[in-house]
């Protein structure tokens, strides 16, 4: 059911929050959107400015690990200045009252986890964008240690095993996160409400989780400005600015 309006969307949406035991929220980029962080894949972003540098790509090129680590720190003040938006503050107080176990999200901002999210309770499918990873033995880096290393020698390799270091997310051609997609489909097909906000769901293997909790029996929620190819077999669709769908619930 697509809602007429705002306001009965909220209505509509609050019953089932109300009614639900167990709550899954599914996030993709327009959650973060009102905190200043652009939706790469809309018209604008950057991803129809530049060409993604796939894994084997990173891997194999130099040249095209120092792109990345280029367009990584180009971006910096923008994830920097970023704050939760109120639909993260709605999610975290659901979290909060018990209602909520974890998040999944397609994001890669750690602005769960600043709202008050437990980092083992956000589950990240594409990663974080917020410290590096070694590829190869997977030690953990400070983008500080990695901007010191990158501007005196440029893309650094690990200390450890000399394999190189990148962001720690998800790069196109790189294998999704076993534990995180294992959790995930745990989640999705134990819940009772699934709310999927703020996402196309037009990446695979990730929007299938909607579905995956629709057919478990969980009532399926979408919020989201444009239409997605789910939308109907959704419970109810709230074609709105999310942080006005979701404000209402901030504190609740």
């Amino acid at each position: 059911m697509i809602a007429s309006n705002l306001q009965s969307g909220v209505e509509r949406l609050g019953n089932m929050i109300a009614e639900a035991r167990g709550i899954v929220p599914f996030t993709g980029a327009g959650i973060s959107t009102e905190c200043g962080i652009p939706d790469f894949r809309s018209p604008g972003g950057i991803w129809t400015r530049y060409r993604p540098i796939e894994f084997g790509e990173f891997v194999a090129s130099r040249e095209a690990r120092e792109e990345s680590w280029r367009r990584r720190f180009a971006m910096e003040e923008v994830f920097a200045a970023a704050k939760p938006g109120r639909g993260h503050r709605a999610l975290a107080s659901l979290y909060r009252a018990g209602k909520v176990p974890a998040v999944i999200t397609q994001n890669i901002d750690n602005l769960h986890q600043a709202s008050g999210f437990a980092a083992e309770h956000v589950i990240e499918l594409h990663g974080n964008t917020t410290y590096a990873r070694c590829i190869g033995c997977g030690q953990a880096y400070s983008l500080d240690w990695v901007k010191r290393r990158f501007e005196d020698d440029g893309a650094p390799n690990c200390t450890a095993c000399d394999e190189p270091v990148k962001t720690a997310t998800i790069s196109f051609g790189q294998m999704m996160p076993d534990d995180e997609m294992q959790r995930a489909t745990a989640l999705s097909r134990a819940c009772d409400l699934f709310i999927a906000i703020g996402s196309s769901l037009v990446v695979w293997p990730a929007a299938g989780f909607p579905m995956m909790a629709k057919n478990a029996g969980a009532r399926l929620v979408i919020i989201n400005r444009e239409p997605t190819e789910q939308d109907d077999i959704a419970d109810l669709v709230i074609r709105h600015d999310i942080g006005e769908a979701l404000g209402p619930f901030v504190g609740n």
